[in-house]
């Protein structure tokens, strides 16, 4: 494709030699230490992670990702998962009270995993800095402020941590949402978190919990959402743009839609189980398109398109994206999306592309 002289200047801008993070020498392998230019400072917060963490969803999990069934060999990939993250440069990780609990029929909880990990890291790597984001489950039981505080604590007992970086509304609740809010606040002034956000928050409810919290001059740092290049409805209902506005991180769950921007999936091998049922081969029919161009301009990079995928979000600057790593060679893949970037043309292209197919959610249904 020509290029005007503008965005020949682009291209070369976006294509200059990027440094390469240090890499620290132990006795078995070589791991990364993110510097300065691989972390993002999270909303108005003084948190900096870097610019893609890893989701926990699937961590202890049976009702959804691991087919009804979890054994010591699961909990050894995600063990895998969570040490090759951190040797690939990504520091921080995602969870949440509910993931593989008893309210999601769960095997494990993915807190009391991630909290074993680190603990078992530390004693290797004491040196290692682990960030932890986790959040609170706005059941219909819960009242008031003293609700998050209490399920706080008991994240952080799971967790065997004094602290988290980023404390979290997982969902809007049904009621009782500005008590969750002055919640999120004590949190804060207690030092029990560094930052706190919220999560499936439409543009609404983000405005308004945005100035709650700046009356007591607390920054809320993020809004967690479903995003990625075929569900791009944060763009469409004024959640993106509204955290562009106020300086809110936008935190990209489900970031390459659950498997399918990976490209292992095609009409005639639709993935297995619950997302068989959503992403159908007349949808992946559909998508062939856009999974053919994602893999062209990964070639270009030497990238995977599941790499592709997660730069797309990342070259957007306030979009961090989390996907979820349930074995080492899939967090180390994902490792590879950091220390370049995509031009403005090819991230525009891509975004043309995907628009001529249907938007598909994933489970769970989330109403923003």
């Amino acid at each position: 494709m020509a290029l005007q002289f503008s965005s020949a200047c682009n291209f070369a801008l976006s294509h200059r030699k990027i440094e390469p993070i240090r890499a620290v020498a132990s006795d078995d392998f070589v791991k990364v230490k993110p510097q300065e230019d691989d972390l993002v400072k999270l909303g108005g917060s003084d948190l900096k992670l870097t610019k893609l963490g890893i989701g926990a969803w699937s961590w202890g999990d049976t009702s959804y990702w691991n087919n009804f069934e979890w054994d010591d060999r699961k909990m050894k990939a995600c063990k895998s998962a969570f040490d090759a993250s951190i040797d690939s440069g990504i520091t921080w990780f995602d969870t949440a009270e509910v993931y593989g609990s008893r309210f999601s029929f769960g095997a494990i909880n993915s807190e009391t995993l991630l909290g074993r990990f680190i603990k078992e890291r530390k004693k290797k790597y004491p040196e290692d800095e682990i960030a932890v984001a986790t959040k609170f489950a706005a059941l219909p039981w819960r009242l008031g402020r003293q609700s998050v505080l209490s399920a706080l604590k008991d994240s952080l007992s799971r967790l065997e941590l004094d602290s988290v970086e980023l404390y979290q509304l997982h969902w809007p609740g049904i009621w009782g949402n500005e008590g969750y809010i002055d919640g999120l606040g004590d949190a804060v002034e207690q030092g029990l978190v560094k930052a706190v956000g919220v999560s499936n928050y439409s543009e609404k409810r983000l405005r308004e919990a945005y100035k709650q919290l700046k009356k007591r001059g607390i920054p809320l740092a993020s809004n967690q959402v479903n995003y990625s290049l075929i569900y791009r409805i944060p763009e469409e209902n004024g959640v993106k743009a509204t955290c562009d506005e106020l300086g809110i991180t936008l935190i990209a769950y489900s970031p390459i839609a659950q498997g399918v921007l990976t490209g292992k999936y095609t009409p005639q091998n639709i993935p297995t189980g619950p997302r068989g049922n959503i992403y159908t081969a007349e949808f992946l029919t559909e998508l062939q398109p856009l999974l053919n161009r994602i893999k062209e301009i990964g070639q270009n990079y030497n990238k995977t398109p599941t790499q592709v995928a997660l730069n797309w979000l990342i070259a957007q600057d306030n979009v961090i994206p989390i996907p979820g790593a349930k074995n080492a060679e899939q967090a180390k893949e994902f490792g590879g999306a950091l220390g370049w970037r995509l031009t403005n043309d090819e991230v525009n292209e891509l975004r043309d592309l995907a628009s001529k197919s249907k938007p598909v959610i994933g489970f769970p249904v989330e109403k923003l």
